[in-house]
């Protein structure tokens, strides 16, 4: 039997997924007491994106390649890499990453390993989230601001966003780790059929296309 949870390590068409809508979706319980007031239960800790890729079809060449890659991924068997139109990087989508974008731990002078995260606001309400999908050869990464060298003191693993610094670069107790980089998103389709018609496609409706946001 197929592996259900099989990632395939590539990217869904680029010249569509600047186009794409969507964004983060939070599940909330809220529940109305006898006395007006709410009580509310986030019912997840992480927030999980969804988008329509359809709004990104331009041309007819646009939507054959989308079907392509549809069928390669078996409909939603095989999640895939997604680059978000609107957060894709360490710090503002119109900003270069740098080293010192994100922290994303501490030294004690022992830990070798850190995994990558974006953190939104700041202080008690500051949501930080993990990031398992940067693009290779993006992540910069430096130690109490001065900043590393990839392959000489740390490797990054594009697979799962993990930074792992090399024997003798082991930051030191109490050190500040700080990132920057760039990431996609893990998707799946969220559907198993995509329904299009060319005549329809030249006047001007396009197919819906859903994603949806996965651990991988």
């Amino acid at each position: 039997m197929t592996d259900l949870f099989t990632f395939h390590d590539v990217v869904f068409p680029l010249a569509v997924s600047f186009g794409a809508t969507g964004g983060p979706e939070r599940r909330n319980e809220i529940i109305e007491l006898m006395s007006g007031r709410e009580t509310r239960n986030a019912r997840f800790a992480h927030a999980r994106r969804r988008y329509d890729a359809g709004t990104g079809l331009r041309s007819a060449d646009d939507l054959y390649d989308v079907l392509a890659f549809f069928e390669a991924r078996r409909g939603s068997l095989h999640a895939f890499r997604f680059r978000d139109p609107f957060d894709m990087k360490s710090g503002r989508p119109e900003a270069e990453p740098t080293a010192i974008d994100q922290p994303i731990g501490v030294g004690d002078d022992g830990t070798a390993t850190f995994q990558l995260v974006k953190t939104y606001g700041e202080g008690d309400d500051a949501y930080v989230r993990p990031v398992t999908k940067p693009l290779a050869g993006s992540v910069r990464v430096a130690v109490d601001g001065d900043e590393a060298e990839e392959g000489v003191a740390f490797a990054a693993d594009a697979a799962t966003g993990v930074v792992i610094f090399l024997p003798g670069h082991v930051p030191g107790e109490g050190a500040v780790v700080t990132a920057g980089f760039a990431f996609h998103v893990p998707v799946r389709f969220d559907t198993d059929r995509i329904e299009a018609s060319l005549a329809s496609f030249r006047a001007g409706t396009v197919p819906t296309i859903p994603l949806v946001e996965v651990v991988a």
